[in-house]
C-alpha cells in the first residue's frame, strides 16, 4: 500500500481518483479547498483543506503527511471560467508549487494532470494536426491561457526530471474529455449537456474532437502508472481516453462537417475509431479504458445495437464554443 497525496481530490476528476486509489488498496490524502462531506469519503482516505498558493502551504502539508507519491489535479479545470490571467497564474502557479514542494522533500513519485487542449483544437484561426489519430507526438500550438497553462505543466515536470535525473520519477497526463459516474445517470457534464444530448448531437462533443475518458478509467491509469513509474523513461506524457469516440457514426464522416480540410487527415477513424490515440500509454503500461459510453449510459435500449431511442429524443441543448 502506498501512501498517496492527491490535490484537487475534490474536483469532479478528484473525487473519481481519490476514491479509485483507495479502491485499489492505497492510503489517499486528499488535498483541496473545498471539503467532501465526511460521510461521502471512502474508507482508505483523510482529508485536508487548504490553498496550495498561499507561501508555504505545500511544503508543509506534504510534510506532515508523508506521502510516496503525489498526484497533481488541482486547477481551474474550465478553458475562459475565469479571466485569462487568472487562470494562466492560478494553475501554473499551482503545478509549479506543487511539484517543486515535492521535489524538495525527495517524493519519489510526481505525476501532474495535463489537458489534450494544449494542443490547440478550436482555435479560431483555423487549427489541423499532422495527421489522426493524434498522439503524443502532435505539435501543441495552445491559444488559450487554459491550454498553455496545461502545457506548462507538463513542461514543469519535464524540467524537474532533467534536472533530477532518475533519482526521481515524474510523468503528465492529458485525459480527455472527463465524464463522471453520476453524469451516466443523467447529471450535466462539464459544459452543461448530458451525456445524452452530446451524442445525439454531434455540434456539442465536435469542439472537443469527440473526445471523452470515463473518470473510473483515469483513476486505473493512475494506479498502474504509479506502479510502472520506475520502470519506464522518466517524464513521460500520456493521453488517458476512450477506446472509441463520442459519437454513433464513425469519425471519417463527422469531422469533415465541423474541422474544415479534415477530409483525407481523417478517413482512416472509421468505425469506433478515437481522434485521440491511447496507444503509448498501452504500449508502455499495459493499461486498457474497461468503460464506453456503450457500457455506462444508461438507457432503454441495447447500445450495442442502432442509435438508442433516448439519443435521438435528447435536447440538443446549446453549441460548446470551447
Amino acid at each position: 500500500m502506498s501512501r498517496i497525496f492527491v490535490t484537487g481530490g475534490s474536483g469532479r476528476l478528484g473525487r473519481s481518483v481519490v476514491a479509485g486509489l483507495a479502491a485499489a488498496g492505497h492510503h489517499v490524502i486528499s488535498v483541496d479547498r473545498d471539503a467532501v462531506p465526511a460521510a461521502q469519503l471512502p474508507d482508505g482516505v483523510e482529508q485536508h483543506t487548504a490553498d496550495l498558493l498561499a507561501p508555504g502551504e505545500a511544503v508543509r502539508l506534504l510534510s506532515e503527511t508523508a506521502p510516496d507519491a503525489v498526484v497533481h489535479l488541482a486547477a481551474i479545470a474550465v478553458p475562459f471560467s475565469a479571466p485569462e490571467d487568472v487562470i494562466f497564474s492560478t494553475n501554473t502557479r499551482l503545478a509549479y508549487a506543487v511539484v517543486s514542494a515535492a521535489t524538495e522533500l525527495r517524493i519519489g513519485k510526481i505525476v501532474t494532470a495535463s489537458s489534450p487542449t494544449v494542443l490547440g483544437y478550436g482555435s479560431p484561426a483555423g487549427w489541423l494536426p499532422q495527421g489522426f489519430p493524434v498522439d503524443e507526438r502532435t505539435t501543441p500550438k495552445p491559444w488559450n491561457a487554459y491550454a498553455l497553462s496545461k502545457l506548462i505543466a507538463e513542461q514543469t515536470v519535464q524540467m524537474f526530471a532533467a534536472a533530477q535525473g532518475d533519482a526521481i520519477r515524474y510523468a503528465a497526463f492529458r485525459p480527455c474529455y472527463v465524464i463522471s459516474p453520476e453524469e451516466w445517470d443523467g447529471a450535466p457534464t462539464q459544459q452543461g449537456h448530458t451525456v445524452a444530448e452530446r451524442l445525439a448531437d454531434p455540434a456539442l462533443s465536435a469542439p472537443a474532437l469527440f473526445n471523452y475518458v470515463d473518470a473510473r478509467d483515469v483513476a486505473d491509469f493512475l494506479d498502474l502508472l504509479l506502479a510502472k513509474m520506475d520502470t519506464i523513461p522518466n517524464g513521460q506524457t500520456f493521453f488517458v481516453g476512450a477506446a472509441d469516440a463520442l459519437a454513433t457514426t464513425p469519425l471519417s464522416e463527422l469531422m469533415p462537417q465541423f474541422l474544415p480540410g479534415s477530409s483525407e487527415l481523417a478517413a482512416g477513424l472509421t468505425g469506433t475509431s478515437p481522434a485521440f490515440s491511447i496507444d503509448k500509454a498501452r504500449e508502455l503500461l499495459g493499461w486498457e479504458p474497461r468503460r464506453s459510453w456503450r457500457s455506462e449510459l444508461k438507457t432503454d435500449t441495447n447500445l450495442n445495437d442502432e442509435t438508442p431511442a433516448v439519443l435521438v429524443a435528447a435536447g440538443t441543448g446549446s453549441k460548446e464554443t470551447r
